[in-house]
């Protein structure tokens, strides 16, 4: 039987205080937590399955708020979901909740959170994204960025900026999303990775694709891991890994 095996973990990192990223596989999710160690879930393939990273918005208040709100959101709409319209209107629903749920609470104004995922189905992989967190296809000729990036280009001699130009929440009025969808064909043996920034700012793709081309679940979400961490661990640390198996 064809099946979908996903791999997660969440981590604090070593400078930031609190864990402001939050996931969400199928009905289960993550929230501002860390994980002792990767944790594999399998599916059946066939029933819509959502697999996401939210990265609540730094510097700004309850960014842990946010990103949960808005898996928890995705995690009962995910079997419902059969297309890029669907996902977009639901990303779309939870930017309104993400703003809905400041009215009467002056701390929360202007909270956001990135979203990066995939929506599997029996015929085909969906990769959505708002804000800079990321969706990768880790295919045998070497690693590809499927999402896109709501970001402006780094400075020069920067790899990586910190700036987001569209997220979810962020702002004090509420504002309709255009969020970044794209429809891949599905085979066995595809690998997806979604993760945070946490991951990719301090960690080049070639030390990413090298990863994956060794080690496959449990034992690359360690490795990837590990190098966010020698690298300094900047940021919050989540990430899952999706393979179609059969």
């Amino acid at each position: 039987m064809a099946y979908i095996a996903v791999t997660a973990l969440s981590h604090v990192g070593l400078v930031r205080e609190h864990n402001e990223d939050s996931l969400v596989v199928g009905p289960w999710t993550l929230c501002g937590t860390t994980t002792q160690s990767p944790q594999t879930l399998l599916f059946p393939l066939g029933r819509p399955l959502v697999v996401a990273v939210a990265d609540g918005l730094g510097g700004q208040p309850a960014g842990e708020v946010a990103s949960e709100l808005v898996v928890r959101e995705l995690s009962l709409l995910g079997p419902s979901l059969d297309g890029a319209p669907a996902i977009e209107d639901a990303l779309n629903r939870c930017n309104l909740a993400v703003h809905s749920a400041t009215e009467g609470r002056p701390e929360l104004v202007g909270m956001g959170t990135t979203i990066a995922g995939t929506l599997i189905t029996a015929e085909s992989l969906l990769s959505f994204n708002v804000g800079d967190s990321k969706v990768y296809h880790a295919a045998p000729e070497g690693l590809r960025q499927v999402s896109v990036d709501d970001s402006p280009p780094p400075l020069p001699g920067h790899r990586t900026t910190s700036a987001v130009t569209q997220t979810l929440g962020g702002t004090r009025v509420h504002h309709v999303l255009t969020p970044h969808v794209a429809t891949l064909p599905l085979s066995m043996g595809d690998r997806y990775l979604v993760c945070s920034d946490g991951l990719t700012d301090p960690v080049p793709d070639e030390a990413i694709n090298e990863v994956l081309r060794v080690h496959d679940d449990g034992k690359a979400a360690f490795e990837l891991w590990k190098a966010a961490i020698e690298a300094g661990g900047p940021d919050n640390i989540s990430l899952a890994l999706v393979r179609i198996g059969g």
